[in-house]
């Protein structure tokens, strides 16, 4: 089925000034405006309609295992939609779907990696605007807000090389966009610096506590342990970092740990992690929300920053 780039591309016009047009936007002539609509009528395209809401309830889908993760999200969801006069409601898994209907909500914020992109193009299909947190999909409808995980953690790997570590291990979260990001910027920051890295010391884990602990035990069976493990999240770290201390081991001592997020609780154990603007990721969520439902806004893509900080889990190369 044709997408906005392939009207984009025949059009010879940008893809925003397409999902403008296609999204009934004043931003186009009208000459470009009628060559746009008779493409994606030639190539088939059906045109999003946004219906007018009956409710202002807005739909927060977020994961189910994982509550402090979202606690920053969520505060910057709510009051912006709590300023503008909109409700929320929190739900997790398929009660995504099930409560996805025009009746009941008026548009969709998604923060859940295990929420199907099929799912999300379903809702958007009924005409519900649709804001998502943690992936990008090319679908009319919906919108995305994405951190630049690569350039965040390749910081990380590149100050950790800097303070002197060379022997690294790396665990994984699920296979979402977000873990590949990051562990495709650890690969490249080692290669850099010409730091070998074996499969052997790629560990799998699935963004929660338990997995990070159940990493440093089988690290700790090893007779020639890394200098410090990186993980793709701060629930795995923390996780980690309790199983170290629990069998004796002192952080960074005898083996550093670094994480990704800077959930609260990281910043009362001093993790070495990479600060995303979860709160502000959230505001910025609903206020492109309201912006679409408002016909004020647009679905381009937006990408936001994050930055390391430094604490004590790790050395600190600013200091050496």
């Amino acid at each position: 089925m044709a997408g906005i780039r392939d009207i984009a591309r025949r059009a010879g016009v940008s893809i925003s000034t397409v999902s403008n047009v296609l999204h009934n936007k004043k931003s186009a002539s009208d000459a470009t405006r009628e060559k746009i609509l008779e493409i994606a009528a030639e190539l088939g395209y059906e045109i999003p309609s946004v219906k007018k809401k009956s409710t202002l309830t807005v739909i927060c889908n977020i994961s189910d295992f994982d509550a402090l993760y979202y606690l920053d999200i969520l505060h910057g969801i709510s009051d912006f939609l709590n300023s503008k006069g909109y409700s929320m409601l929190i739900c997790t898994g398929e009660n995504f779907t099930r409560y996805s209907d025009p009746e009941v909500v008026c548009g969709c914020i998604v923060n859940d990696v295990k929420t199907k992109d099929a799912d999300i193009e379903s809702v958007a299909k009924k005409g519900i605007p649709v804001i998502v947190l943690d992936r990008e999909i090319e679908c009319r409808g919906v919108k995305s807000i994405v951190v630049n995980n690569y350039a965040a953690e390749k910081q990380l790997i590149d100050g950790l090389i800097e303070a002197g570590y060379e022997k690294f291990a790396f665990l994984a979260g699920l296979n979402t966009a977000d873990n590949k990001d990051r562990y495709a910027a650890f690969r490249d920051s080692l290669k850099e610096h010409d730091i070998p890295f074996s499969r052997t010391d790629y560990h799998e884990g699935d963004w929660r506590e338990k997995s990070g602990a159940q990493a440093a035990r089988i690290l700790m069976l090893s007779e020639d342990m890394p200098q410090i493990l990186v993980c793709a999240n701060d629930m795995m770290a923390l996780g980690a970092i309790r199983m170290f201390k629990q069998n004796g081991l002192k952080v960074p001592d005898d083996i550093a740990v670094a994480g990704f997020d800077d959930i609260i609780v990281s910043r009362y154990t001093e993790l070495t992690t990479v600060t995303v603007p979860d709160y502000e990721r959230g505001y910025l969520a609903a206020q492109a929300l309201v912006g679409i439902l408002e016909e004020k806004g647009d679905y381009d893509t937006v990408r936001i920053g994050a930055r390391v900080k430094w604490r004590k889990t790790t050395k600190d190369f600013r200091k050496i």
